[in-house]
């Protein structure tokens, strides 16, 4: 299924997200790639941004695997519609999210049992949840 849906009169509609995505990189748009996840996981959603010159395999017109409707739904609708209708921007977000982490707290865990990593994780997520609200304007709206 793609991730536009025909509802609304036409318009695109964002379907709920699927419970196992995999993102990825462009780097990462291979076949290969795309049986691993669904062997490892077969409801799994793979989301890879197909490389410019992606053609679509010799099944295609018959039965589309999504590594196949990935290039369609760009074409019909663009990038950057694909990007926000597939959660492929979740991605950057989560790698920001690691990038701070292991700039501010370390890139790795100090303690050995799981009790004092559990405190560690809870004191270094509330570090940077309070950088983070130090960093946020607090917005007020005018009119």
């Amino acid at each position: 299924m793609s991730a536009f849906c025909e509802k609304d009169g036409g318009h695109g509609v964002i379907p709920p997200p699927p419970a196992s995505m995999h993102h990825a990189d462009g780097a990462y748009d291979q076949t290969g790639v795309t049986d691993a996840v669904a062997e490892h996981t077969p409801d799994a959603a793979v989301i890879v941004p197909p490389r410019s010159t992606a053609v679509p395999s010799a099944g295609a017109a018959t039965n589309p695997t999504q590594r196949n409707r990935h290039p369609q739904d760009i074409e019909e609708h663009g990038r950057l519609a694909w990007q926000k209708a597939s959660r492929y921007t979740v991605r950057a977000l989560v790698e920001a999210l690691f990038s701070r982490w292991k700039r501010v707290i370390g890139n790795a865990l100090r303690f050995r049992t799981d009790e004092r990593r559990n405190t560690e994780i809870a004191i270094a997520v509330r570090i940077l949840n309070r950088m983070l609200d130090l960093g946020r304007p607090d917005s007020v709206r005018v009119a």
